[in-house]
């Protein structure tokens, strides 16, 4: 996890030093004509833009392994506290989108594979095949559209009421501007979750131990949950915690399509404006996020799966 920590970083800071985007000129806005040379060069020296690549790569090394990940440009606040603040909502937002398409994926794909080459696995392959082409920002808008504008059931974007203080917020308010970004996510989210789930459950019910087991006269639903659920849950359950990278990406596009005040929003403004020691927050938050997710699904495997802790033993 440290090297790939290091090498995300490193290339992330050549990419962001080589774009077209002068930081100096996203730090003053619009009041860029009324700033002399002098004045730029005074605000390069301040945040360290004026020195050699390396050199500031390895000053924001340094002071990251001492637990300073810098100042935002954008916010004027410590990167680690406009992370924090943003996170929180991010994370219900997420959290959602993964239990919901976790949980439908799954019982698709089991639907699918019990009512093989009927009319039911037909539409659910074609609607999985579809979601897993769409682009999660297309299917933000036309939620949007739909939920929003022509039905008028939710609120169009934000994360609270327009206009509203803080205070007087309530946590239906909350609720009411969570469900259709968690929406978007849930809907694409599903297909992988329900293919996967379908082919391996069709895999096991086409097994030695499943023919004997309809030979006992067992089927149906009581043959699924006796002999199926505990072959394809540890694989769907791997998948699912496999997929924390495309529910970030995923968020980020939806957190910019509904103005959701998440870390996707603010992902998107670091990089329009290039807001660096933001950024580099953001990214080494996001792969230290997506590790975790690969490292949890590891050990849900060894923890559910007897045969890995066999190996291990052995």
């Amino acid at each position: 996890m440290a090297t790939l920590l290091v090498a995300i970083c490193f290339i992330s800071f050549l990419l962001i030093k080589n774009s077209p985007i002068d930081p100096i000129q996203a730090y003053i806005g619009a009041d860029m004509l009324n700033v002399g040379s002098e004045q730029r060069e005074k605000i390069a020296e301040y945040w360290g833009l004026n020195e050699p690549i390396m050199v500031q790569f390895f000053n924001w090394g340094s002071a990251l392994l001492a637990g300073d990940m810098g100042t935002s440009m954008i916010y004027r606040q410590p990167v680690s506290e406009v992370i924090g603040e943003r996170f929180v909502h991010s994370v219900v937002l997420m959290l959602t989108a993964w239990i919901f398409s976790g949980v439908i994926g799954f019982t698709m794909g089991v639907v699918a594979a019990m009512k093989r080459d009927t009319w039911i696995d037909r539409s659910m392959k074609w609607y999985c095949y579809m979601l897993a082409s769409t682009p999660t920002f297309w299917m933000g808008l036309l939620v949007l559209i739909v939920f929003a504008v022509w039905l008028g059931w939710f609120p169009i974007g934000l994360g609270v009421p327009a206009g509203v203080l803080a205070k007087d917020v309530t946590t239906v308010d909350q609720l009411k501007h969570l469900i259709l970004p968690a929406m978007t996510l849930s809907i694409v989210g599903v297909g992988n979750v329900a293919l996967h789930t379908r082919q391996k459950l069709i895999d096991v019910l086409g097994s030695e131990y499943i023919l004997f087991a309809r030979a006992r006269g067992e089927w149906g639903f009581i043959l699924f949950w006796r002999h199926g659920l505990r072959n394809i849950v540890i694989p769907a359950l791997t998948l699912q915690f496999a997929a924390f990278s495309e529910l970030f990406g995923g968020a980020v596009l939806t957190e910019q399509v509904f103005s959701y005040p998440g870390l996707g929003q603010a992902t998107v403004e670091a990089g329009l404006r290039g807001d660096v020691p933001l950024l580099l927050g953001l990214v080494l938050f996001s792969t230290m996020f997506v590790f975790g997710g690969n490292l949890i699904a590891d050990l849900i495997y060894r923890l559910l799966d007897p045969r890995m802790r066999e190996g291990r033993s052995r």
